[in-house]
C-alpha cells in the first residue's frame, strides 16, 4: 500500500548524510578535515533518522554536537534502525518495503538517512529507502563528505574511466578463487577495474586467495582507512606484493581494487 502525506503537510526531504570512515567512534578524529560545514550544519538541524545502527548514530551526533549545536537533544531525536534483514540480505532482495520509514518526511519533516561508515546506499544499507523516497515524491538530497569506494578508486592508478563495483565475493575458497579469475578475465580483456570488499576478519583469506589466483602482472590495489591518520594505500603488480610483508589485519575494512 502506497503512503500519502496529510494533506496539510509539505514533504521533507530525505538527506544522504554521510558518516567518517572510522565508524563514528574515533573521538581524536576532527570531523572538519573530512566533512564540510554545510554537511555538519544539515545534519545538526536534522531531528528524524533513519540509521543503520542507532548507538554509533548517536555517538556522531555527539560529535557533531561540538562543532555545530544540535537543534534538539540526542535523547528526544526519532532514530529508527533498518531492519536486520537488510543488512543480512541487503536492499534489493527480499520483500522489504521502505516506504513506512519515511512517515516523517511525509509528515513535513526533513530526514537523514546514515550509515556505519562512509555514503550510505553505497555499499552500505540505504537504497530502499532512498528508492522509496523517489516513489513517494520525496526530494532526495545527497550531502558531501567520504566515500570510500570512490576515494580508493581515485588513488589507485587503476583506469577511473571505466570501474565496477561487485560488493563481496563468495566465501568458499574454490568459488572466491573462480569469481577471481573472471574478473581478473574482464579487468584485462576489457580495461574495467573491478572493486570489491570483504568482511575485515577474512581480509587475510581474501589477499591469500587473490596473490595465489591472479596473474603476476596483474595490478592489485588495497586501500583502507582512507581520510584517517591509520590511512593505509598501496596498488602493485602480484608479483611485487609477493616480496612485501603483509600489509592488511583482520580489524580494518578495505577495498581491493585489480586492474591492469
Amino acid at each position: 500500500m502506497t503512503m500519502r502525506p496529510s494533506p496539510q503537510h509539505t514533504k521533507g526531504k530525505l538527506y544522504l548524510v554521510p558518516a567518517p570512515l572510522d565508524f563514528g567512534c574515533d573521538e581524536t578524529l576532527d570531523l572538519q578535515a573530512t566533512l564540510p560545514m554545510g554537511t555538519l550544519q544539515v545534519a545538526a538541524r536534522l531531528t528524524h533518522w533513519v540509521c543503520e545502527n542507532a548507538k554509533s548514530t548517536r555517538a556522531y551526533l555527539k560529535r557533531i554536537h561540538d562543532i555545530v549545536p544540535l537543534s534538539q537533544s540526542i535523547q528526544t531525536q526519532s532514530l529508527v534502525e533498518l531492519p536486520r534483514e537488510v543488512h543480512k540480505k541487503g536492499d534489493h532482495h527480499g520483500t522489504f518495503n521502505a516506504q513506512a520509514l519515511l512517515q516523517a518526511a511525509l509528515d513535513g519533516h526533513d530526514l537523514g538517512l546514515i550509515s556505519e561508515a562512509g555514503m550510505p546506499a553505497v555499499a552500505d544499507p540505504g537504497s530502499s529507502v532512498v528508492r522509496a523516497a523517489h516513489d513517494l515524491g520525496i526530494a532526495v538530497v545527497p550531502l558531501v563528505g567520504p566515500v570510500s569506494l570512490l576515494l580508493a578508486l581515485a588513488a589507485s592508478g587503476l583506469n577511473g574511466q571505466n570501474f565496477a563495483f561487485v560488493g563481496y565475493l563468495p566465501q568458499d575458497p574454490a568459488e572466491r578463487a573462480q569469481r577471481v579469475r573472471e574478473l581478473e578475465t574482464l579487468a584485462q580483456r576489457s580495461g574495467q577495474t573491478q572493486l570489491f570488499i570483504e568482511t575485515p576478519y577474512r581480509n587475510l583469506a581474501m589477499l591469500q586467495t587473490l596473490l595465489l589466483t591472479l596473474q603476476p602482472n596483474t595490478r592489485l590495489s588495497l586501500s583502507s582507512g582512507l581520510t584517517l591518520t591509520r590511512a593505509q594505500l598501496a596498488c602493485h603488480s602480484v608479483k611485487d606484493w609477493k616480496r612485501q610483508p603483509n600489509p592488511l589485519d583482520n580489524a580494518t575494512p578495505t577495498v581491493f581494487a585489480i586492474g591492469r
